[in-house]
């Protein structure tokens, strides 16, 4: 006779799981951070391979309407709007709908319509409501500590099909080799697992593919490297190490920098963001591997 056993792929209320995960997690940056951030932004993006790859997977045909939540500053809604799309775009940063607004200006696009709205808004009373659009998009923008009511939500507001991008790893901001390097665990979240399962136990069969995204990090001077990458050390680490584990890790980093920091050959010229490299650059570029999940919405 078998002792009981209990499937938790099939028992879990991942949902639940994902509210503890974000308990051990830096908190999410408010709209303050990123009304400031947006000023170090251009109108001037370089070529963006993760876009081309996100508007590929997404099949969005030609004609239908678009729904963007957290569209920053307009990596897909400005070619959406480029190529014909009537996209509502919505992010809680008025910077950097700002932003976006004069890359479509630049641009002579008038088919994209932003809205200050966040994800724990009322969104009907934004005027965001069911069947809205043809497709409904969030880009690498899922921040919510209820993850099954942000995919309900796109779901309910997509006439066709949804799509979204979600880390495989750790957050895309915290470099998991510089914390082994320095002797820090990474929380490796996998949140692209945990929207899966949600959606599946909602009867949603999403589709997966990955997206891997290169992250030149480049820095004025070797104090700064140190002061940066020492600030990601800190928040990456606040919940689960002592200060005494981070104070040798900051030690570490300095070691690690020696090897690891070298002069930057493409200072001045453009990132893919349009913003001049520094000086100086990590030996080898960070790859970040994104999950991008798509499902039908009907």
């Amino acid at each position: 006779m078998h002792d009981e056993f209990t499937p938790l792929l099939t028992t879990t209320d991942w949902n639940e799981e994902w509210k503890e995960l974000q308990k051990v997690r830096r908190h999410a940056d408010d709209a303050a951070f990123w009304d400031k951030r947006s000023a170090t932004f251009t109108t001037k993006d370089a070529p963006n391979l993760y876009v081309e790859k996100f508007l590929g997977y997404a099949d969005i045909r030609p004609g239908e309407t678009v729904f963007d939540m957290g569209c920053g500053t307009g990596a897909l809604a400005v070619p959406l709007g480029e190529a014909g799309h009537k996209v509502v775009a919505a992010d809680f940063s008025q910077g950097m709908l700002d932003q976006m607004q004069a890359r479509l200006n630049e641009a002579g696009v008038r088919t994209v319509f932003p809205k200050l709205m966040s994800w724990e808004d009322d969104w009907p009373a934004f005027g965001v409501r069911e069947g809205m659009t043809d497709v409904a998009v969030a880009s690498r923008s899922i921040a919510t500590a209820d993850l099954r009511d942000a995919l309900l939500r796109l779901t309910e507001v997509a006439r066709r099909r949804v799509c979204i991008t979600l880390a495989t790893g750790s957050s895309p901001r915290v470099d998991e080799r510089i914390l082994a390097a320095v002797g820090l665990p990474a929380v490796l979240g996998r949140d692209y697992l945990y929207a899966f399962n949600i959606l599946a136990a909602e009867g949603i069969r999403a589709e997966v593919r990955y997206i891997d995204s290169t992250r030149d990090d480049t820095f004025a001077s070797p104090e700064d490297a140190y002061e940066k990458l020492a600030a990601m050390i800190d928040d990456s680490s606040a919940v689960r190490a002592s200060d005494t584990e981070r104070q040798r890790a900051r030690a570490n980093l300095r070691e690690w920098l020696t090897a690891n920091l070298v002069p930057n050959e493409s200072a001045g010229a453009p990132d893919r963001k349009g913003i001049p490299q520094l000086a100086w650059r990590l030996a080898e570029p960070r790859t970040v591997t994104w999950a991008f999940l798509a499902w039908n919405a009907r």
